[in-house]
């Protein structure tokens, strides 16, 4: 698979089959990940890579909270502005309405939306999830950093026939992370991963993206 083929065949997956991830797979993909740019060469990325009965109690522990109803975590950092100007405002309701609209739950169902969502937190059926960790003192650039390792971990793993599903959802549950995981203190969760072999059962809706001339300004050209 050349790296064309790999960027466009990537998305969000959220239907997993429990087919087993070798360890040695992931070991190969997170060393070559390790490339990734960063500046000064800081490398800020803290990845926990998880399976088996970690994972569950994690899964466990989560969906135990959600059936329980109780709240999230006190968030660890601001995921969009309170007010979403355009066109990122208009980005976000035709996102939710693709995706619930796929699963054929109209926007009035709050309550089906909160179901589908929960999906999250037993990462779509994965096997395997790697949970970002970032130092608390890092800045804005770290972030970015973090983000291009993460991007280039997701291809690499399309390179080697798998999925993944990037989840900033489990920061809301980060303690329960934490319990299972037992961070130093410095570390906050940054994000999740579902990595896995893709259901084919399980219809996915690839969102779109905004026209070139939307996003791009070439100059000198």
């Amino acid at each position: 698979m050349d790296v064309y083929e790999a960027v466009s065949s990537r998305r969000a997956v959220r239907g997993f089959t429990d087919r087993h991830v070798p360890r040695e797979l992931l070991e190969r993909v997170l060393c070559a990940a390790a490339w990734a740019p960063s500046g000064s060469n800081l490398q800020p990325w803290r990845p926990y890579v998880v399976t088996g009965d970690p994972l569950a109690e994690i899964k466990t522990r989560a969906g135990g909270r959600l059936a329980a109803g109780e709240p999230w975590d006190e968030p660890e950092y601001e995921q969009y502005p309170p007010a979403l100007r355009s066109p990122y405002h208009e980005r976000r309701s035709a996102f939710g309405e693709q995706r619930y609209g796929a699963l054929g739950i109209p926007h009035e169902n709050v309550e089906a939306r909160q179901r589908a969502a929960s999906a999250n937190w037993d990462c779509f059926g994965a096997p395997a999830a790697l949970f970002c960790y970032i130092d608390r003192d890092l800045g804005p650039a770290q972030w970015s950093d973090a983000g291009m390792y993460l991007q280039t971990v997701m291809l690499l793993l399309r390179a080697e026939g798998l999925h993944s599903c990037p989840q900033m959802a489990w920061a809301k549950f980060h303690s329960s992370v934490a319990e299972v995981l037992s961070p130093p203190e410095e570390l906050m969760l940054l994000c999740g991963m579902s990595i896995g072999h893709e259901d084919a059962a399980v219809d996915h809706a690839r969102m779109g993206r905004a026209p070139l001339e939307e996003t791009v300004v070439f100059v000198g050209y």
